[in-house]
């Protein structure tokens, strides 16, 4: 007998078919009408769905899993805040805030109209962004080692973005990951690019690279991750590629409009081309012990799912939550000759309960533990697992596989979904949107306000009164390292009483800057509802 109510139908049909192809306003409507659609149309899985599907937003780089449907509705309006060292015009603005020190100390919007931007990736002296529609926005200075005249455009990697430029290119990007002078993503065709400049990206058509995962940069490399867990890297200031380069490009300066300069509407006119040449294949893992806390079946091999770069390093995740590091990449001559050392110290838990910081007692040691989230940059890594019992795992470039992992005891337990890490500060994003910053002061890329401004002893002040006057009265000086890290705040330049409580979605850091995506913790849900059809609000 056929069923006659729509309750009937599999859960799976609407998650999986229905509701994915549903528009949102009818989503919501749907959840108005009774207890059983208000929960379905809630699922996690479904609004992350859609964040991908709607707004190009995949989360990726964070360990958040939970609160997706608020993430779409923050994305409605999100906002771009920048901060830290001026220099390059890396963070976007022509005018720099005052502030009694010299640099950017405190967080600062950097304005993009009518642009949803959903993902911000730092370089050495820049930044890239993703808008909803796939474009890349940059801004700054991809290298600023070599020069570039007044006359150049962005065929000239040192040519300087002082505000956000649109990207013209010939696809759309899922991703984008920087190195110091480079960078590299993936399109929305799961091709890869390399840009070596602004005006200029090449496409990498190796065959090699047809089934890419992820594509990472390291400080000067970049890596591509394929779905059975083979790890490819290239040089392209190295080797082959820096050959095939410099060719292209010497072909290219005799051309006429093959400049790639800035257009009035903020647009940069690429000129792609596409590089044949194939990247390396790294060995393959070594064997690898068992860890009690993996939920991979016995019948699925152990393979790497995520890769993280940084100063001639490669960190690698296990599905059964091994971290490894493959050294050596200095160039593709000596690539090949390293191999993956296994980081028991990173990985299993009993060794992580020896480390000082829980066998001394200054933290609970952990009863489980399963690293699920990596990141990297220049020379520090980060191994970190999920959830309110979210252990941090802190190591450098030199470690070796005898090397403890640096634990900072206030990061511990915290729920932490994402850690950044610049030249010599270090960020971390939690899953209730608050973002704290520690380390060197970097010209103000721990964003905790104006050292001139802020009381002596203050995490990211000077450490005395006197030592406060006289910099001011000079105009420069450097405060102390923050060793714990501390709340930054997104409401330096409001007056308090119109200030909306910001909740940070995302953060990224390299060289002596920071940036976040940032939204409101106040959005109007009748305003949100209105612009998906005037909704009921009941459901939101």
């Amino acid at each position: 007998m056929l069923s006659k109510r729509i309750t009937d139908i599999p859960i799976e049909v609407f998650l999986d078919h229905l509701l994915p192809q549903a528009p949102v306003s009818d989503v919501l409507r749907l959840a108005c009408t009774c207890k059983f659609f208000a929960i379905l149309c809630a699922d996690d899985v479904l609004w992350k769905r859609r964040l991908l599907d709607d707004f190009n937003f995949s989360g990726a780089g964070t360990a958040r899993t939970s609160g997706w449907k608020f993430i779409y509705k923050g994305l409605s309006s999100p906002q771009v805040y920048v901060w830290g060292s001026y220099s390059n015009g890396r963070l976007g603005f022509p005018l720099k805030p005052k502030s009694l020190i010299p640099a950017v100390p405190f967080p600062v919007p950097l304005k993009f109209d009518g642009v949803r931007i959903v993902h911000v990736s730092a370089g050495g002296m820049s930044f890239h962004a993703l808008d909803s529609h796939g474009n890349v926005y940059v801004w700054g200075t991809l290298n600023a080692l070599t020069t570039a005249l007044t006359s150049d455009g962005f065929s000239e990697p040192a040519k300087t973005a002082m505000t956000p430029l649109k990207l013209l290119l010939p696809v759309t990007m899922r991703s984008i990951s920087c190195g110091r002078l480079h960078s590299s993503g993936l399109d929305s065709q799961h091709r890869v690019w390399t840009f070596l400049s602004w005006g200029r990206p090449f496409c990498l058509t190796s065959p090699l690279l047809s089934c890419i995962l992820q594509v990472e940069c390291g400080w000067a490399f970049s890596a591509a991750l394929s779905r059975d867990g083979q790890v490819f890297v290239w040089f392209p200031f190295d080797g082959q590629m820096q050959f095939q380069v410099a060719t292209k490009n010497d072909q290219l300066d005799n051309q006429l409009d093959a400049k790639s300069r800035a257009q009035p509407d903020g647009t940069i006119p690429c000129i792609p081309w596409e590089m044949d040449v194939n990247p390396l294949l790294l060995p393959s893992l070594p064997a690898l012990p068992e860890l009690s806390a993996n939920s991979a079946t016995d019948d699925e091999p152990v393979k790497l799912v995520s890769i993280a770069g940084l100063d001639q390093c490669l960190i690698g995740l296990t599905n059964r939550g091994h971290v490894v590091k493959y050294s050596g990449l200095s160039n593709e001559e000596v690539a090949l000759l390293g191999t993956w050392e296994y980081l028991s110290k990173f990985s299993d838990v009993r060794e992580v309960r020896e480390n000082s910081t829980f066998a001394e007692g200054k933290r609970p040691s952990p009863d489980f533990l399963r690293i699920t989230h990596i990141s990297a940059n220049f020379n520090s890594f980060v191994a970190y697992s999920t959830g309110e019992k979210s252990i941090v795992l802190i190591g450098r470039n030199d470690f070796t596989p005898d090397t403890p992992a640096e634990v900072v005891p206030e990061l511990q337990y915290r729920s932490v979904i994402s850690v950044v890490v610049g030249d010599y500060h270090k960020a971390a994003l939690t899953a209730d949107g608050k973002l704290f910053t520690w380390g060197a002061y970097s010209l103000g890329a721990l964003g905790l306000g104006d050292p001139g401004q802020l009381p002596a002893g203050a995490p990211g002040g000077f450490q005395s009164e006197t030592v406060r006057v006289n910099s001011v009265e000079r105009g420069h000086g450097t405060p102390p390292n923050v060793r714990v890290p501390t709340q930054v705040w997104f409401n330096h330049l409001m007056k308090q009483s119109s200030s909306p409580e910001k909740f940070c979605i995302s953060v990224a850091a390299a060289g002596w800057h920071t940036g976040a995506l940032v939204i409101n913790l106040d959005v109007s849900t009748k305003a949100w509802c209105y612009a998906f059809g005037g909704l009921c609000t009941d459901s939101v």
